[in-house]
């Protein structure tokens, strides 16, 4: 069993202590003879498993997570134990999230398997854009956003933050198509406000308005999920909490309304176009250097250094 450990993992590791790079390396060897020595976590396909600091010099207590594949396995994040796991920790109140248990697994698996392809592919063939993705969220992280939007976040929704809580970009470019970027978890509830807000001055308005001329800025059971750049928030996608599905929204309402996809075929069909760019439709993906550039967005200023992938 191939067991990969991320630069960022390794870097995070030296921080903890100076002996934390071995432990890690020990481990690693123990989980390509054993792939099951930790424990599921509560997000499909991520396993956390304990090390004894006792055991290696100047190395203190290690929670680490991994993903476990069929044929690979990929440590994501180590921390130290006392400290709340990035994508592995379980609340009293995560336990009786869904009526639906086993339906939230099955969407939870789509969206890894999905966002593991787009991350693989970034990692292998635009490092710039990988680098600029956030690591995992936690469940205490999106229980504080719940709280702040008054709403419930859906489990496809919680399985992509758990993996990754947002895009920096580069250059203000984000790794999704037309250059859009995953919204950090930490501007999501700002916007929200702001959007609510925007939507309540919208009502006051409405009162005084026929029914035709009535303008929807927000909904309530809206969720912003990807914003037109890094720090671009003029339009972008959201999740209907309600009904599942992905909507546009635009400042400037020029085609706002349902995307009529989930979030897991919109990541799905992300992973195709990026696999096989020949058959894209929506967007065609290409290389900047060391960055995935999405042409129907590209800089004037990177067109003769961009190259559109093939195959």
């Amino acid at each position: 069993m191939n067991v990969e450990i991320h630069a960022d993992v390794r870097e995070s590791a030296t921080r903890l202590g100076a002996g934390v790079p071995y432990a890690l390396k020990v481990l690693a060897g123990q989980l390509a003879d054993d792939p099951g020595l930790g424990q599921p976590s509560e997000l499909p396909g991520v396993w956390t498993v304990m090390v004894d600091g006792d055991l290696f010099e100047d190395c203190p207590a290690l929670a680490v997570g991994y993903l476990r594949e069929p044929t690979r396995i990929e440590v994501r994040y180590v921390s130290l134990a006392s400290s709340p796991e990035p994508a592995a920790d379980v609340q009293p109140q995560d336990r009786n999230r869904s009526a639906d248990p086993s339906g939230d697994t099955v969407v939870g698996r789509e969206i890894a398997d999905a966002w593991q392809r787009i991350t693989r592919w970034l990692q292998h063939n635009a490092p710039d854009s990988h680098a600029a993705l956030r690591r995992g969220g936690s469940s205490n992280g999106i229980a504080a956003l719940e709280g702040d939007l008054g709403i419930r976040v859906p489990a496809d929704l919680r399985a992509l933050w758990l993996l990754n809580a947002g895009d920096d970009g580069v250059d203000g470019a984000g790794c999704l198509p037309g250059n859009q970027t995953l919204m950090p978890l930490d501007t999501v509830a700002s916007f929200y406000r702001q959007q609510m807000d925007a939507q309540a001055h919208q009502d006051v308005l409405n009162a005084r308005r026929s029914e035709y001329d009535r303008v929807t800025v927000w909904n309530a059971a809206w969720i912003p999920v990807v914003s037109y750049g890094a720090t671009d928030r003029t339009s972008g996608l959201y999740l209907d909490s309600a009904t599942g599905y992905l909507g546009r929204w635009s400042r400037y309402n020029e085609g706002a309304g349902d995307q009529l996809d989930t979030l897991a075929t919109y990541l799905e069909e992300v992973a195709d176009m990026l696999e096989a760019p020949g058959l894209s439709t929506r967007d065609k993906p290409g290389l900047v250097g060391g960055t995935l550039v999405w042409r129907s967005r590209i800089d004037p200023a990177q067109e003769d250094r961009w190259r559109p992938l093939t195959g």
